[in-house]
């Protein structure tokens, strides 16, 4: 039997072992909002970090040609650029078509009226100035002040949005400068029997994350092109600025393409309600093949993750976590399975798996 005193000195090793991981996890719960800023640059970072060597050196084998910092803020501005351009040409389209729109609000509800009072579902007319000024205004000082508690959570949503982005960037900037030392120096506490398969997944990690970030351009191009084929062919204005809006939008699952289905109805609604519903039904009919096809097959053929994983994982990611975690579903699938490749193909586990 065991003497006593080992006995307690283990039961007080395990009490405290399990105090300390209850403490441990409690503590990432709390701080699971910072942790997952710091997940993003850490992709992003993953992401970019080719691009960065490309500019950095041209080719792996050669010298140096540029300060790692100067090409990281060329890549910066180059996203700042496109973004504040995007803004120049989507932006002006969009408030003239919606100025154009409520323009011509009082004909169309008169069309409304008149299709209404024709099938006895209205009984008399009235103007359009009429319609607004009985529509709910909320006048009471309760409302008034639920309206005043709504803006300032939303002004409060859209700083707290902006300082994540402003952190995401700072961050993922310097895990781009400090990237080599900081895996030299995380890799010390990992067994020197092991270092090399730590290594070799570090690596092909950043492979998959680079080769998603690359297969969601390809998503947003081929999904612009052809919001931009369809739009022309049934003659919506400003048909560029909205395969422009879907391009975009492709980068943000499921919201990402109703934005720009909403964006081309609004627009269609400017020109005929029969424009509208006909727009409405080729981006609903586009979205199935892009949520249903398109993501999976391109996914599986340029990160390596199969149509079922990337369904599962945007199930999954978005339950878990709502849109951020859609959007980071399928880059942690594909970290998560070259993890689970290298611990199937070490040699302990093949063993195991022939006995």
């Amino acid at each position: 039997m065991m003497p006593e005193r080992e006995f307690s000195r283990r039961l007080l090793q395990t009490v405290a072992t399990i105090c300390g991981a209850v403490i441990l996890l409690a503590a990432l719960w709390e701080t699971r909002g910072a942790l997952m800023l710091v997940y993003v640059s850490a992709l992003i970072a993953m992401g970019l970090s080719p691009i960065v060597q490309f500019i950095e050196r041209g080719r792996p084998d050669h010298k140096r040609l540029l300060p790692r910092w100067v090409a990281i803020l060329t890549i910066y501005l180059v996203i700042v650029s496109v973004v504040i351009l995007v803004g120049l040409l989507v932006v002006p389209p969009l408030l003239a078509q919606a100025a154009s729109l409520w323009e011509r609000s009082p004909k169309e509800f008169d069309k409304l009226q008149t299709f209404l009072l024709h099938h006895h579902l209205m009984t008399r007319r009235i103007t359009f100035e009429q319609a607004v000024a009985s529509a709910p205004t909320g006048a009471s000082a309760s409302t008034v002040g639920n309206a005043v508690g709504t803006v300032l959570v939303a002004l409060s949503t859209v700083a707290g949005g902006l300082f994540g982005i402003v952190t995401v960037l700072i961050l993922s900037f310097y895990l781009l400068i400090e990237a080599s030392s900081m895996f030299d120096f995380l890799i010390r506490f990992v067994p020197i029997d092991q270092r090399g398969a730590v290594s070799t997944v570090a690596r092909q990690a950043v492979v998959k994350v680079s080769a998603w970030l690359r297969a969601q351009f390809v998503l947003a191009g081929t999904m612009g092109l052809c919001a931009a084929a369809g739009l022309w062919w049934l003659g919506v204005p400003y048909f560029y600025v909205i395969a422009l809006v879907a391009a975009i939008g492709e980068t943000v699952p499921v919201v990402g393409p109703i934005i720009g289905g909403l964006a081309a109805v609004t627009v269609a609604l400017t020109v005929s309600p029969k424009l509208a519903l006909m727009c409405g039904i080729y981006f609903l009919v586009l979205h199935q093949l892009e949520a249903n096809v398109l993501v999976p097959n391109i996914m599986e053929r340029r990160v390596g993750v199969s149509p079922v994983a990337v369904i599962i994982a945007l199930l999954v990611g978005g339950e878990l976590y709502g849109l951020i975690g859609a959007i980071l579903a399928i880059p942690t699938a594909a970290i998560l399975l070259v993890i689970v490749e290298e611990v199937a193909s070490h040699p302990d586990v093949r063993i195991q798996r022939v006995r």
